[in-house]
């Protein structure tokens, strides 16, 4: 994976990661009684893969989102079986889930190309109908994008994690940034984190949530501490680090299994190092330095960092180091979800080969 400077900025305002969508499969067509004749099936319609589509292109491009197939073609004396109406194909991003509104899982498209029936088309009139068509099938789809960036940014207000983005991507911008290379490696920069935001407050599971579709989590942390109001206590930068894991616990425990990367901002302050050294040697005893303090603040279980880099947004300091950690992670993890996908695509195939099939090399067969 080779990284370039080359950057390109997304406004998480317009970024759409899900969408609802009408799909109604075509008519069948009439058949002809006197001559037996067989109506055209209706058609189908489909949710195929495709890469640089994304939901917003479909929300954009047909903004009353409803699909319809083709109408199947009536039987005639010129051609007694009707002709199947036409498909009609929805477009999307890698990487999506699609569910029925009751939330039933129709299927998933991780790769380009593939394709999933939303809505069967009706069957054309025959013998067995009376020679009259069905309509076709009708629902209300959702799509869902399973992962929205590579790395997630974790920090409450004014921990710099805008200044951070800004300063990585050379360019002045408050949103998500995507670093370009051989594959897109993307950033996101969401919403700041409050206290409390695992019962919602703020903007509270809509954060969380898309912090579950992220491969990996970027923790940023002001070194000098943080405190949202004078009406809130002051908290350390060990005491943000707990705050933080506890609040993603709380929402969802599982969030804590993925890979993260500390990252200790505004490094360029005066009194910096010092509380940095303080810093450290309370991550390097997590366990007995989170009893100093008060039981809310302490999570049941504590977040492992893969990396804990010191940074200063300002001054561009530990940046270069930041970015071979990070690529160095993304490496480590499609790396092992390649050889995960290898082995599963293996396991599949072995399954679908019938026992009679496979050769018994160098024992006799029974007769």
């Amino acid at each position: 994976m080779v990284w370039t400077s080359r950057v390109c900025f997304r406004k998480y305002g317009n970024f759409v990661d899900n969408i609802r969508l009408y799909v109604r499969g075509g008519s069948g067509g009439m058949g002809l009684p006197r001559l037996g004749g067989l109506g055209g099936n209706g058609g189908d319609i489909w949710v195929v893969a495709k890469k640089d589509t994304t939901l917003k292109q479909i929300k954009d491009k047909y903004p009353n989102k409803r699909f319809t197939a083709g109408v199947g073609s009536n039987s005639s004396i010129h051609a007694l079986r009707g002709a199947k109406g036409e498909d009609s194909q929805v477009f999307a991003p890698v990487g999506i889930s699609v569910t029925t509104d009751d939330g039933r899982i129709l299927g998933e498209l991780n790769c380009e190309g593939d394709k999933l029936l939303v809505a069967k088309g009706g069957h054309g009139g025959s013998l067995h109908s009376g020679f009259l068509p069905s309509k076709g099938q009708t629902r209300q789809i959702r799509l869902d994008l399973k992962l929205i960036a590579d790395l997630g940014l974790v920090g409450f207000p004014n921990a710099g994690k805008s200044s951070l983005l800004t300063a990585l991507s050379h360019t002045f911008s408050k949103y998500d940034f995507i670093l370009h290379n051989t594959h897109f490696v993307s950033v996101a920069d969401l919403p700041g984190l409050i206290e409390g935001a695992h019962v919602n407050k703020g903007m509270g599971h809509k954060f969380l949530k898309h912090l579950e579709r992220t491969k990996q989590l970027m923790f940023v942390v002001d070194i000098c501490g943080f405190q949202l109001s004078s009406n809130t206590p002051f908290r350390s930068a060990f005491e943000t680090v707990l705050l933080l894991n506890k609040e993603l616990e709380l929402y969802k425990e599982e969030l804590l299994g993925k890979p993260a990367i500390l990252v200790i901002n505004k490094m360029d302050l005066p009194e910096a190092q010092g509380l940095l050294r303080e810093l450290e040697a309370h991550l390097e005893n997590q366990e007995e330095s989170s009893r100093l303090f008060p039981e809310d603040v302490i999570p049941k279980r504590l977040m492992c960092f893969t990396h804990v880099v010191p940074v200063s947004a300002t001054t561009g300091l530990g940046l270069p180091l930041l970015k071979s950690l990070i690529r160095q992670s993304l490496e480590e993890q499609n790396i092992i979800e390649t050889e995960g996908q290898r082995s599963e695509r293996l396991l599949k195939l072995r399954r679908e080969i019938p026992t009679s099939s496979i050769p018994s090399w160098g024992f006799s067969q029974p007769t």
